[in-house]
């Protein structure tokens, strides 16, 4: 399995490409033990962009408790995961400058959501249920 191809994806079925490191390490787990088609692919994109490193390359940005995809990340994604074309390795990320709308979220990131939506809503129920029992 690529680790910096893997944190991409994530990130990119988060709304606003924003994951706390709780979620990217279940996701990643979860991920990591799904198969050997898992680990092909990663491997195989990742060899659309050799040296690739989503941090030094600005692809990946660290935020306060998580990690974020940047435009640019989304951008060099999305030339790894393109069919068209030949299929040949470049040695640079492709330009900044295109401006393409976002893919819609994958399912992954609506039962994220709907997770921290459910945690959130026992939360707000524990802290009622304490504040009405004192």
């Amino acid at each position: 399995m690529n680790f910096q191809v893997t944190v991409l994806k994530i990130l990119v079925s988060y709304p606003n490409g924003f994951a706390v490191m709780d979620d990217i390490k279940r996701d990643m787990a979860i991920l990591a033990t799904s198969g050997r088609d898992w680990a092909e692919r990663t491997r195989r994109l990742a060899a659309r962009v050799p040296n690739l490193d989503i941090f030094s390359k600005g692809l990946v940005d660290r935020e306060s408790g998580g990690w974020k995809i940047t435009d640019k990340g989304r951008i060099v994604l999305e030339f790894m995961e393109a069919r068209a074309g030949v299929d040949q390795p470049i040695e640079t990320a492709p330009s900044e400058t295109v401006d393409r709308p976002v893919p819609p979220l994958p399912p992954l990131a609506e039962r994220a959501k709907r997770r921290r939506e459910q945690r959130e809503r026992r939360r707000e129920g524990r802290e009622r249920a304490r504040s009405t029992a004192s």
